[in-house]
């Protein structure tokens, strides 16, 4: 009896002219992905389980398969699907059957809504942090990247004293 391949966790996302997969499979040694007009097929052994996986995603709309890649990340696959008509409305569906696949789920993390702004940024949180911005100036204006490059900023730490500092009492 032989292991009939399971279909992969797959999230999606899309922006204005790209749709965004991520196969969440780790470990996959030298994955299959082929992409056609109107589908993206998947094929590949991994996982905790070391499993086969394999899966062909018929598309809302057609993308450009000379213009798609895929990346091997090591704890998943990206793909990029460039779409074939880049002034269409947003898909609004990944697939082009009427079925929900229970393998198959939203990508909120990279999501981007046709009337967030005209940035491509990280996440497309248009609509949080006090006028549109992106997710990394919304993340600055936390204090959760500090200005240097993504690194946290600590030298305002020292400023003052602290309760903390003063010696601890001997105990009597």
């Amino acid at each position: 009896m032989t292991d009939q391949p399971l279909p992969p966790p797959v999230m999606w996302a899309q922006r204005s002219s790209v749709v965004l997969l991520t196969i969440n499979l780790e470990d996959v040694k030298d994955p299959e992905v082929k992409f056609t007009k109107d589908s993206v097929y998947f094929k590949g052994t991994g996982g905790v389980e070391n499993k086969n996986y394999e899966v062909t995603i018929p598309l809302n709309r057609e993308i450009d398969p000379e213009l798609s890649k895929s990346f091997n990340r090591g704890r998943c696959i990206e793909i990029i699907l460039a779409k074939a008509n880049q002034e269409e409305a947003y898909w609004p569906a990944l697939t082009s059957d009427k079925t929900k696949h229970h393998w198959l789920k939203c990508d909120f993390n990279k999501w981007q809504d046709e009337d967030d702004s005209g940035d491509e940024g990280v996440g497309g949180m248009g609509g949080m942090g006090g006028g549109g911005g992106d997710f990394e100036e919304m993340m600055r204006q936390m204090g959760g990247l500090g200005g240097g490059g993504g690194k946290p900023n600590f030298d305002d730490l020292d400023e003052g004293g602290d309760s903390d500092d003063e010696p601890i009492p001997d105990l009597e």
